[in-house]
């Protein structure tokens, strides 16, 4: 009695199909980012049709120039000298300053103004300060205010005025520095002076001291000590150098410069020219006495020289056990060791003020009551 049904139709349901069209979907993707994967990057094709038309070139600038450049620039920085210099790590400068006996509000204003002059140095520096026992207090609060890396040595001999006077308790201290730097310093050694002034470039030049030894005549091997292993050679040579000095003496209106004669950076012999009386400046070629300290720089190398103590006879035992005397023999041994400061000779770079207060007297009965106190 009923009308058939079709109930093929009505078994179909619509979420069925939907489910069906996202498989599908799903599938093509896949199957389309897995051939991708394997196609040439488009950024090259980019490139390449900008650099091949004329109307892409200002944009293929933006895209070739930049890589260009970097590779450039690291190829100037591998084969720059003057970066390469930069780069090397500069030789220790030790700046020694003696104290001597001079008046406690002088000595300080003094070394104040040799700290200022210091810091304005290029790194590194080291600053070796030499004074008695009694004055160490004093002194030592005002270097800690320095900011510079420093040694403050300090010795318990007596000096009598005229062993002031005679210069040796200056004599004294510089080789309570020297017995310092021997074991422990590797660096290019200056004495400098409380009264000394310094022209700022003549510290680059003395830095250039080890550098030029090779090109000088035989030069120095340098010895490096080691706790366990004693005194090593190492790669670099030592040398010395000197310089025109001016000295103006403290209580007198005279000024006389003496330093070395120099044919390009080497030395061939010494002058001295006194320029209160206006005569001309006398030459030789012979060597002098000694050396002026303030005048002459070395590389500490020279103090670790294993045959030091059987170079000299024992009849002069001075020139070895006495460090100073010895610096100051051996560079006067052979003027091809040293090297003229600046290249010709020709500048002024320090000024020496002599500090020493003249001995009379009066001022031996000062030092006897000040020790009796």
């Amino acid at each position: 009695m009923g009308l058939p049904t079709d109930h093929g139709g009505r078994g179909k349901k619509p979420g069925s199909q939907l489910w069906k069209k996202a498989l599908l979907h799903s599938c093509l993707c896949f199957v389309m980012g897995f051939f991708t994967g394997f196609a040439p990057s488009s950024v090259s094709d980019w490139t390449s049709a900008a650099v091949s038309t004329a109307g892409g070139a200002v944009a293929s600038s933006h895209l070739v120039r930049p890589l260009v450049g970097a590779m450039t620039n690291r190829s100037l920085l591998a084969q720059d000298p003057t970066t390469a210099a930069a780069a090397a790590p500069r030789p220790l400068l030790v700046v020694v300053t003696t104290t001597e006996s001079t008046p406690k509000g002088e000595r300080a204003a003094a070394l104040t103004r040799m700290a200022h002059t210091l810091r304005l140095v290029p790194p590194p520096l080291l600053w070796v300060v030499v004074e008695a026992a009694a004055d160490v207090p004093d002194t030592a609060r005002m270097l800690r205010a320095t900011g510079l890396m420093y040694r403050h040595l300090a010795y318990k001999d007596n000096f009598t005025a005229a062993d002031v006077a005679a210069g040796k308790e200056r004599h004294h201290q510089r080789n309570v520095a020297l017995g310092h730097v021997e074991h422990r310093l590797a660096g290019v050694v200056h004495f400098a002076g409380l009264g000394d002034v310094f022209d700022l470039h003549f510290f680059d030049q003395l830095r250039e001291i080890s550098s030029a030894a090779a090109h000088a005549g035989t030069p120095w091997l340098l010895y490096r000590y080691r706790p366990k292993h004693g005194y090593l050679r190492a790669t670099f040579v030592s040398a010395f150098g000197a310089w025109p000095v001016a000295t103006m003496s403290r209580d007198e209106r005279k000024v006389v410069v003496r330093g070395p004669v120099c044919s390009s950076s080497a030395v061939t012999g010494w002058f001295l020219q006194d320029f209160s009386n206006g005569t001309a400046a006398e030459a030789s070629t012979a060597r002098p006495r000694e050396v002026d300290v303030n005048g002459f720089a070395f590389n500490s190398s020279v103090l670790w020289d294993p045959e030091r103590w059987g170079r000299y006879p024992t009849s002069e035992p001075d020139k070895s056990q006495d460090s100073m005397k010895f610096v100051q023999q051996v560079a006067l041994e052979d003027f091809s060791k040293v090297k003229g400061i600046p290249s010709d000779c020709s500048e002024v770079m320090v000024w020496h003020v002599d500090t020493t207060v003249p001995f009379t007297s009066s001022s031996s009965q000062q030092s006897l009551g000040n020790k009796r106190r």
